[in-house]
């Protein structure tokens, strides 16, 4: 579930890139030709962020759907455990007849032996696929989720950007007085009771 820190951080790198563009790519007026508004003098330029590692760590959809998917991992794996002791118990066969094999018979066992990898490696590449699916469409609804929620969020905050933290990753400093992390986890796990409670 890394990979979706990493998204979302690259998603902040990227909205910082364009601030930065913006901000030093504009033409510069003189000074005594900019007006600003009482309220612009006031509120300023805001940027809040919200502390990713949290987010995945209290957000109960999440956590729900992590579980979800261990539980299909865990699915995946004791299936494909069975078919390998079913192939290694067919081999250890086939290794003890193999004295008394004829040629054709002994060619026939080893189309059977490969014919079963070949089914073991497309059923556990099948499995993956699934799997990695799976992350990626909880990844990506996850994403929706905070974008939509921001979006409600934002209406009475007015911050011009937020972007998630992730410890260890660009941004170096921040100040908790613009952390909106409690209120992200707040307004998504009651987004996400009311809409359980609806199905």
């Amino acid at each position: 579930m890394r990979n979706i820190s990493t998204i979302l951080s690259v998603i902040a790198l990227v909205l910082i890139g364009v601030l930065f563009y913006l901000h030093f790519s504009s033409p510069k007026s003189p000074k005594k030709d900019v007006h600003v508004s009482e309220a612009g003098k006031q509120n300023g330029f805001k940027i809040a962020y919200f502390d990713i590692d949290s987010l995945q760590e209290h957000y109960q959809y999440y956590n729900e759907a992590l579980d979800q998917m261990k539980k299909q991992e865990s699915s995946a794996n004791a299936e494909l455990q069975e078919l390998k002791v079913k192939f290694q118990r067919r081999i250890a066969e086939l290794q003890k007849k193999g004295p008394t094999m004829t040629q054709s018979e002994d060619e026939a066992a080893r189309q059977e032996v490969g014919v079963m990898d070949q089914n073991y490696r497309r059923r556990e590449a099948d499995l993956q696929e699934k799997l990695q699916n799976r992350q990626l469409e909880l990844r990506n609804d996850m994403h929706r989720q905070i974008e939509d929620y921001l979006k409600v969020y934002n209406k009475n905050k007015e911050y011009a950007f937020i972007i998630s933290y992730e410890p260890n990753w660009i941004i170096y400093n921040k100040d908790s007085l613009y952390d909106i992390t409690g209120d992200l986890i707040r307004g998504l796990n009651d987004s996400y009771k009311a809409s359980k409670k609806k199905d």
